[in-house]
């Protein structure tokens, strides 16, 4: 469902796509595929997507994976083109796997669930800002309003990368306090919230692309190591 989300929003944006200079390579805006054949494999992929998960795992888990389909699709994608709201709306679908994952393991949506959607839905922001920011010229020439394309001084996203990386650490504990993972993961989690708070403070005083690129790269670092270290503190 993951990839046939993807391949929709490429058919959906493929003249957005032809604008930007990191896009324009794709197989649609480059013209290597024709629209009405990359419309139907998106729509084979999704649906294949929603049956494995209806008939591997369960109704609840297909539910859920439909709902991030129609998230990113009709409310996220339309809207990059109107308001640097996109961000935030965008941050609920790409907070939901884990979510679907967790459903299709147990069959409901407990606390823990939720526990780990906070933690993807605030790491999305200093994330997709870093990228927002190290490419607001280009997503300025596509129309897509991102929050440094509107507000271009930096000001205003240096601020929400901060403020966002601070709020991941007292979130990022409450798989502790759920009881699944323990102190290991808890000390990890204080010093990695640390660290990418460091990079954001360091791209409130430059405000540079170069200091961008290291909160994106703090950002690829932290998820990963956050999740391995709660599951091995979890067993």
């Amino acid at each position: 469902m993951a990839s046939g989300t993807a391949a929709l929003n490429q058919w959906y944006e493929r003249d957005v796509d032809s604008k930007m200079r990191r896009t324009r390579g794709r197989p649609l805006p480059s013209r290597r595929i024709e629209p009405r054949h990359a419309f139907i494999f998106a729509m084979v992929l999704s649906m294949a997507g929603f049956a494995e998960l209806w008939f591997g795992a369960n109704a609840l888990a297909a539910a859920l994976g439909l709902l991030t389909e129609i998230i990113y699709l009709c409310l996220y994608t339309p809207m990059k083109l109107r308001s640097p709201v996109c961000t935030t709306i965008g941050a609920v679908p790409g907070a939901l796997p884990p979510v679907i994952g967790y459903a299709a393991a147990s069959g409901q949506v407990s606390s823990v669930a939720v526990a780990l959607f906070a933690i993807l839905f605030l790491w999305q922001f200093p994330h997709f800002y870093a990228i927002a920011w190290m490419y607001r010229e280009d997503y300025a020439s596509g129309g897509i309003k991102m929050l440094p394309v509107v507000k271009p001084d930096g000001h205003a996203t240096a601020y929400r990368i901060v403020v966002c990386s601070i709020g991941l650490i007292p979130v990022s504990l409450i798989p502790q306090l759920l009881g699944m993972a323990g102190a290991l993961y808890a000390l990890m989690a204080i010093i990695l919230g640390l660290a990418l708070t460091y990079f954001g403070v360091c791209v409130a005083r430059a405000r540079t692309i170069a200091a961008a690129r290291n909160v994106l790269l703090a950002s690829v670092v932290y998820l990963p190591l956050l999740l391995i270290v709660m599951m091995v503190d979890g067993f």
